[in-house]
Protein backbone atom coordinates (compact mmCIF):
# COMPACT_ATOMS: atom_id res chain seq x y z
CA UNK A 1 0.00 0.00 0.00
CA UNK A 2 1.32 3.45 -0.92
CA UNK A 3 1.48 5.44 2.29
CA UNK A 4 2.85 8.75 0.98
CA UNK A 5 4.30 9.66 4.39
CA UNK A 6 1.14 8.65 6.25
CA UNK A 7 1.53 6.55 9.39
CA UNK A 8 -0.58 5.24 12.26
CA UNK A 9 -0.82 7.79 15.06
CA UNK A 10 0.78 6.94 18.38
CA UNK A 11 0.11 8.11 21.91
CA UNK A 12 2.63 10.94 21.45
CA UNK A 13 0.48 12.28 18.58
CA UNK A 14 -2.77 12.72 20.56
CA UNK A 15 -2.21 16.41 21.32
CA UNK A 16 -1.35 17.11 17.68
CA UNK A 17 -4.40 15.16 16.50
CA UNK A 18 -6.60 17.33 18.72
CA UNK A 19 -4.85 20.55 17.66
CA UNK A 20 -5.11 19.82 13.93
CA UNK A 21 -8.72 18.70 14.25
CA UNK A 22 -9.66 21.82 16.21
CA UNK A 23 -7.84 24.10 13.76
CA UNK A 24 -9.49 22.42 10.76
CA UNK A 25 -13.05 22.45 12.12
CA UNK A 26 -13.23 25.48 14.44
CA UNK A 27 -14.37 27.93 11.76
CA UNK A 28 -17.47 25.81 11.14
CA UNK A 29 -18.90 26.37 14.64
CA UNK A 30 -20.46 29.71 13.78
CA UNK A 31 -21.70 28.52 10.38
CA UNK A 32 -23.41 25.31 11.51
CA UNK A 33 -24.40 26.52 14.98
CA UNK A 34 -22.92 23.56 16.87
CA UNK A 35 -19.49 22.17 17.60
CA UNK A 36 -18.54 19.75 14.79
CA UNK A 37 -18.48 16.15 16.00
CA UNK A 38 -14.76 15.58 15.18
CA UNK A 39 -13.83 18.31 17.67
CA UNK A 40 -15.60 16.40 20.45
CA UNK A 41 -14.11 13.01 19.61
CA UNK A 42 -12.10 11.04 22.15
CA UNK A 43 -8.82 11.43 20.27
CA UNK A 44 -6.82 9.35 22.76
CA UNK A 45 -9.26 6.44 22.45
CA UNK A 46 -9.29 6.68 18.65
CA UNK A 47 -5.49 6.68 18.52
CA UNK A 48 -5.29 3.76 20.97
CA UNK A 49 -7.80 1.83 18.82
CA UNK A 50 -5.62 2.29 15.72
CA UNK A 51 -8.21 4.41 13.91
CA UNK A 52 -6.06 7.50 13.35
CA UNK A 53 -3.43 8.00 10.64
CA UNK A 54 -1.33 11.15 10.44
CA UNK A 55 1.01 12.90 8.06
CA UNK A 56 3.71 15.49 8.64
CA UNK A 57 6.30 16.18 11.29
CA UNK A 58 4.84 18.12 12.98
CA UNK A 59 1.44 16.64 12.14
CA UNK A 60 -0.41 18.69 9.50
CA UNK A 61 -3.14 16.26 8.50
CA UNK A 62 -4.99 13.17 9.62
CA UNK A 63 -7.79 10.73 8.94
CA UNK A 64 -9.91 8.75 11.38
CA UNK A 65 -11.10 5.45 9.91
CA UNK A 66 -13.51 2.75 11.06
CA UNK A 67 -13.47 -0.71 9.50
CA UNK A 68 -16.84 -2.34 8.86
CA UNK A 69 -17.66 -5.68 7.21
CA UNK A 70 -18.66 -4.10 3.90
CA UNK A 71 -16.94 -0.70 3.85
CA UNK A 72 -14.34 1.61 5.35
CA UNK A 73 -15.91 4.60 7.07
CA UNK A 74 -13.99 7.87 6.83
CA UNK A 75 -15.06 9.32 10.15
CA UNK A 76 -12.95 12.45 9.90
CA UNK A 77 -10.35 14.11 7.72
CA UNK A 78 -8.52 17.19 8.92
CA UNK A 79 -5.79 19.35 7.40
CA UNK A 80 -4.31 22.20 9.36
CA UNK A 81 -5.25 25.51 7.68
CA UNK A 82 -1.54 26.42 7.41
CA UNK A 83 -1.11 23.40 5.10
CA UNK A 84 -4.05 24.11 2.78
CA UNK A 85 -3.22 24.09 -0.91
CA UNK A 86 -0.29 21.67 -0.56
CA UNK A 87 -2.12 18.51 -1.61
CA UNK A 88 -2.35 17.05 1.91
CA UNK A 89 -6.08 16.36 1.69
CA UNK A 90 -5.74 14.60 -1.66
CA UNK A 91 -2.91 12.43 -0.33
CA UNK A 92 -5.02 11.50 2.68
CA UNK A 93 -8.02 10.60 0.50
CA UNK A 94 -5.83 8.42 -1.74
CA UNK A 95 -4.48 6.74 1.40
CA UNK A 96 -8.05 5.97 2.51
CA UNK A 97 -8.72 4.28 -0.84
CA UNK A 98 -5.51 2.27 -0.57
CA UNK A 99 -6.32 1.28 3.01
CA UNK A 100 -9.80 0.06 2.03
CA UNK A 101 -8.35 -1.98 -0.84
CA UNK A 102 -5.69 -3.49 1.42
CA UNK A 103 -8.44 -4.53 3.82
CA UNK A 104 -10.43 -6.07 0.95
CA UNK A 105 -13.30 -3.62 1.38
CA UNK A 106 -15.30 -2.62 -1.71
CA UNK A 107 -16.16 0.96 -0.78
CA UNK A 108 -15.47 3.98 1.37
CA UNK A 109 -18.30 5.88 3.05
CA UNK A 110 -18.36 9.27 4.73
CA UNK A 111 -20.67 12.13 5.54
CA UNK A 112 -20.27 15.86 5.84
CA UNK A 113 -22.44 18.57 7.28
CA UNK A 114 -24.66 20.13 4.61
CA UNK A 115 -23.36 23.56 5.70
CA UNK A 116 -19.78 22.52 4.92
CA UNK A 117 -20.30 23.27 1.24
CA UNK A 118 -16.56 23.26 0.49
CA UNK A 119 -16.53 19.51 1.15
CA UNK A 120 -19.45 18.97 -1.21
CA UNK A 121 -17.28 20.37 -4.01
CA UNK A 122 -14.22 18.30 -3.06
CA UNK A 123 -15.56 14.78 -2.54
CA UNK A 124 -17.07 14.31 -6.02
CA UNK A 125 -13.67 15.23 -7.51
CA UNK A 126 -12.28 12.15 -5.75
CA UNK A 127 -14.99 9.81 -7.00
CA UNK A 128 -17.53 10.06 -4.19
CA UNK A 129 -21.23 10.05 -5.00
CA UNK A 130 -24.06 11.36 -2.86
CA UNK A 131 -26.16 8.59 -1.33
CA UNK A 132 -28.58 10.65 0.75
CA UNK A 133 -29.08 13.73 2.86
CA UNK A 134 -30.29 13.02 6.38
CA UNK A 135 -30.83 15.01 9.56
CA UNK A 136 -29.32 13.35 12.65
CA UNK A 137 -30.23 15.45 15.70
CA UNK A 138 -28.73 18.92 15.21
CA UNK A 139 -26.70 17.74 12.19
CA UNK A 140 -27.89 17.99 8.59
CA UNK A 141 -25.58 15.57 6.80
CA UNK A 142 -24.84 14.63 3.22
CA UNK A 143 -23.78 10.97 2.99
CA UNK A 144 -21.32 9.81 0.32
CA UNK A 145 -19.81 6.59 -0.91
CA UNK A 146 -17.01 5.67 -3.24
CA UNK A 147 -17.03 2.24 -4.82
CA UNK A 148 -13.58 0.81 -5.35
CA UNK A 149 -12.75 -1.38 -8.35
Amino acid sequence: MEDDGIRPAGAADVAAVKAVTDAAYHHYIERIGVVPVPMEADHAANVAAGKVFVTGDPVIGLVVLEEHDDHLFLDSIAVHPDAHGRGVGGRLLRFVDARARALGLPEVRLYTNAMMWENQKIYPKYGYEVVERRVDGPYDRVHYRKRLD
